[in-house]
């Protein structure tokens, strides 16, 4: 079986956690007995990639392959000819759209949906009607590939119950496979400069559902009730929060971190905070407890699946119960043991491998 793979996400942001599920399923899909892999993707003329992927002939900008008309450019006039050429049998796309337009001739089609909050939430962008644009042309463009798909890919059944709520005729194509998550239990380990010797940890900051804003208040507010609530290191830009945010006593941020900064941050932080309140799988939930890393929570979406029973929870819009959890979390620490770690491993590469192979093997059938 000839598979093609839409690479683009590892093109353009390969530490990204789409661009990282495109890497695992790059990996995983080599070690299948008797496939074949193709990548598909667009680069600068320059780029690596090119000797490594099938791309179209014109260059295209890193930075702007989001964008519709590159992206009308890609789907429209190069994938469908490009896939019918290298005899391609099936074809995944990784990043919630990005089917070919036209006729499948044949050819079985993946959709990996990772979540719709595309659709249902407030994304981040820079007006208003840049976001009002956006919404319509990802609508469109998630509903298409829905609609062609022969079966669609989530990471969660909340993701998958999601995608059934808002298209119906779609139940019968949903399967769960869950995030491949290496882990960090044996990456090598190396602290960012100028930490305090106590911190605890949050992930993420970009869109509104994320929660930071709610989350830095009452961690904040809880500083000031309790001196056992320890500092906050934040991985995210500070512009992402209002200015009133950004400059908290205790509060230190990070960007741009190595693979081995993560992992050291990730050991060394006595308790990761997931305060959204939409998450389709939840990545650095997984990454904290391969390394025995407690994590608190909240309740709703896909958090609900990846959290071990017992921890920490709360519900993310209720400011009260927030602050509660935060100054019972400081008061009564919770322990790092092995069963955080063995329950991790339930999403590293032999479950995941397997779970993708049944689901190859189901549309090859």
């Amino acid at each position: 079986m000839r598979v093609g793979l839409d690479y683009r996400p590892a093109t353009v942001a390969p530490a990204s956690g789409i661009g990282r599920q495109v890497l695992a399923q790059e990996q995983a899909l080599l070690a299948l007995p008797d496939t074949e892999l193709v990548r598909f993707t667009e680069a600068p003329l320059d780029h690596p990639q090119r000797a490594t992927a099938c791309c179209p002939e014109w260059a295209s900008p890193l930075q702007g392959l989001q964008r519709p008309q590159v992206r009308w450019r890609f789907e429209a006039r190069f994938l469908p000819r490009a896939l019918h050429e290298a005899r391609i049998d099936l074809y995944i796309a990784t990043a919630n759209m990005g089917l070919p337009l036209g006729r499948k001739r044949g050819r079985k089609q993946v959709l990996v949906l990772h979540d719709l909050f595309q659709l249902t939430e407030r994304n981040f962008h820079r007006s208003r009607l840049k976001a009002l644009a956006y919404r319509g042309i990802d609508g469109l463009s998630i509903a298409w590939s829905v609609l062609m798909a022969d079966r669609i890919w989530c990471p969660s059944q909340f993701s998958a119950d999601e995608a059934a709520r808002l298209f119906p005729f779609a139940r019968n194509k949903l399967r769960v496979l869950p995030n491949l998550v290496p882990g960090f239990a044996t990456a090598a380990a190396q602290l960012p400069d100028d930490l305090p010797e106590r911190f605890w940890l949050a992930v993420g900051t970009r869109e509104p559902r994320k929660n930071m804003a709610l989350f830095l208040d009452c961690w904040q507010q809880a500083r000031r009730q309790s001196a056992q609530v320890p500092a906050l290191v934040l991985v995210g830009h500070a512009e992402d929060v209002a200015p009133e945010l950004r400059e908290l006593p205790g509060l230190h941020w990070r960007s741009g971190l190595s693979e081995a900064q993560l992992c050291g941050l990730y050991q060394r932080a006595e308790c990761l905070w997931q305060p959204s309140y939409g998450e389709g799988f939840g990545l650095p939930v997984v990454e904290a407890l391969s390394v025995s890393t407690p994590v608190a929570a909240a309740t709703g979406s896909a958090l609900d699946e990846v959290l071990p029973p017992g921890s920490p929870r709360f519900a993310p819009h209720d400011r009260q119960a927030l602050l509660g959890c935060l100054l019972q979390v400081a008061a009564q620490p919770p322990a790092r043991t092995a069963e955080l770690a063995e329950w991790a491993r339930r999403y590293e590469f032999p479950a995941y491998s397997r779970r993708l192979n049944e689901l190859v093997m189901e549309l090859s059938r």
